[in-house]
């Protein structure tokens, strides 16, 4: 869904960038310099609600890509921990296991893709026989 035409206010867009940063109305609406009332009237708008969650969901996923970049050197460093001969027994069965619970995650995540993709095909099947039945009633 993308951010509806209308433009915001200067005000509306610093006390956005505030509820981004802050989380709450009345910090919120401190540093944007306007009332929690105004911001609250602000937040039942459905322009200002619309560009609010488009805002909170480019967070999220900019967050989301960051963790995922982070991974590759997470499992470097779970290996190199693993691996290392003179790290804390502890430390490495650690390491083993953690590398061996999110392969087996991956794996079953990757087989409830599969499951779900042929439930996805069997029902448009189904329903073009249904919709092919119908049409010759």
């Amino acid at each position: 869904m993308k951010p509806p035409a209308e433009k915001l206010s200067p005000k509306q867009e610093r006390a956005l960038v505030a509820l981004l940063d802050c989380g709450e109305i009345q910090a919120a609406s401190e540093r944007a310099g306007v009332s929690d009332v105004t911001l609250w009237r602000w937040l039942q708008q459905p322009d200002f609600q619309a560009r609010y969650r488009a805002a909170r969901r480019q967070l999220v996923e900019t967050a989301i890509a960051q963790l995922q970049s982070d991974c590759t050197t997470a499992a470097r460093v779970l290996r190199e921990v693993a691996e290392d001969r003179e790290a804390p027994a502890s430390s490495r069965v650690a390491a083993a296991r953690a590398i061996i619970e999110q392969s087996i995650s991956a794996v079953q995540l990757t087989d409830l893709q599969a499951e779900v993709e042929e439930i996805k095909r069997l029902l448009a099947e189904r329903e073009g026989i249904k919709s092919a039945t119908l049409a010759r009633a």
